[in-house]
């Protein structure tokens, strides 16, 4: 009896070691002295190295940020269930179809202007021989990181090849109308809410083609943290349009400097005035990161196996942290220059800044 009970506990002592082992698992050596838990990661960190330095001008959060987040969505959201329902190719996901086949691809309306980050990121992707998919990704995610208060986003690792392009078409763009664009990202597995959420990207994004006319004016610039006062800007009533008119998926401003880069040139800021969510957004803005982090973890594995793919997420920097001022009504506004239509839930109520209205001068038509 006692030699039987010596063996049971000698089979403890086994598992409880079997048990634990991994928390004692050996992490992979990479470059320049750092570790990862896998070994697939070790590639990322020099991935890493090279396109901080390369391609973000040594860490800033600037353009080629803002085209690496877009490039992010614009390769994932050729997926399409509906289309697979009926027989036909849905697209790949976040599978680099828009860089592997660019040369149809960039020529989709929607993907109007995304050529230049493609022709950048495409040589960076086979010198260190990783598939393209994953390059967008990490790229998107380390770009993010450079931002002041951005979110630290998931990567993974392991998405294979694109084996086709994506049908045409299953880019939303920010003329259509919203109950399309809501359709659209239905399809592919989002619901309003994350579509919201989604929509935080654009507190670090500018445009470049929907109208050219404003470029180079204090319309047309990259702020450099994520931060709630978008969605506050994007509720503020237009007034009248900055650049020559009119443009096709333009929106009128507030007239508020950088208005053309947050709210003017989307109109899917519509979605925001809609939005259950929204209005939340902008009273607790700690919960905008939070829900952007999860709505693009799941958009950087549309179309793939999350199973058969590595967590290579320590690899992607944490963004520096900046005092940032809660979110208030802009010099000269009021809350009745709030276009808020939730009528479930109230608006916050925001102070001004002080000081006269901030304005800037229209820019003139060419």
């Amino acid at each position: 009896m006692a030699k039987a009970a010596l063996s049971f506990v000698s089979l403890l002592s086994f598992v409880s070691l079997v048990v634990a082992a991994p928390a004692h698992q050996r992490r992979a050596a990479c470059s320049n002295g750092r570790s990862a838990s896998n070994d697939a990661c070790c590639v990322w960190f020099d991935v890493l190295d090279d396109i901080q330095e390369s391609l973000f001008d040594g860490g800033e959060c600037g353009e080629e940020v803002h085209e690496s987040l877009r490039l992010t969505f614009h390769d994932a959201i050729g997926f399409s269930p509906a289309l697979t329902s009926q027989g036909q190719f849905g697209g790949g996901g976040a599978d680099g179809s828009i860089i592997k086949f660019s040369d149809i691809e960039t020529d989709f309306p929607a993907n109007n202007g995304v050529d230049e980050i493609v022709e950048l990121q495409k040589p960076l992707a086979l010198k260190h021989n990783v598939s393209f998919g994953d390059f967008i990704q990490f790229a998107g995610a380390v770009g993010v990181s450079n931002c002041a208060n951005g979110p630290r986003l998931q990567f993974l690792a392991g998405r294979p090849d694109a084996t086709e392009a994506s049908p045409n078409f299953l880019v939303p763009e920010p003329s259509d109308p919203v109950d399309s664009i809501l359709a659209r990202m239905g399809d592919a597995g989002f619901s309003p809410d994350e579509v919201i959420a989604l929509l935080a990207s654009h507190s670090v994004a500018a445009q470049d083609t929907i109208d050219p006319s404003i470029a180079g004016s204090p319309f047309d610039s990259t702020p450099s943290q994520f931060d709630s006062q978008f969605f506050v800007e994007t509720l503020l009533k237009g007034t009248a349009f900055p650049g020559n008119g009119s443009n096709r998926g333009e929106v009128e401003a507030h007239w508020l400097v950088n208005s053309g880069s947050n709210q003017t040139l989307f109109l899917l800021a519509t979605l925001v005035r809609l939005a259950l969510g929204s209005h939340s957004s902008v009273s607790k803005p700690d919960t905008i990161n939070s829900r952007f982090e999860a709505a693009m973890a799941k958009m950087a594995i549309l179309g793939q196996d999350a199973s058969k793919l590595v967590d290579c997420s320590e690899v992607i920097p944490v963004a520096s942290n900046t005092n940032v001022k809660p979110p208030t009504l802009p010099a000269g506004k009021t809350q009745d220059d709030i276009e808020a239509s939730c009528s479930i839930e109230a608006f916050p109520t925001l102070t001004a800044d002080a000081g006269p209205a901030t304005t800037v001068a229209r820019v003139p038509a060419s």
